[in-house]
């Protein structure tokens, strides 16, 4: 019959290291999300000011793969 250790109840100190570790990156990946949202939300609230801009920013823009490269239509 196999016996059971205190040491297969508690975990090992490396254990305990590694899984504060991921949860400590698992929280700093949450926070620089919701840094580039509060980010992205700040630059809109501070474009929709400027209305010129954005009719500017709007404008059609020429595509960067000249016609010769281009696949022909079917």
């Amino acid at each position: 019959m196999p016996r059971h250790t205190e040491d297969a109840y508690y975990p090992s100190p490396l254990d305990t290291k590694a899984r504060r570790k991921r949860l400590d990156e698992r929280r700093m990946h949450f926070r620089r999300a919701i840094e580039r949202y509060d980010e992205q939300r700040q630059l809109q609230h501070e474009l929709d000011d400027y209305p010129e801009l954005l009719a500017v920013s709007r404008l059609p823009v020429a595509p960067a793969v000249s016609r010769r490269n281009a696949r022909p239509a079917r």
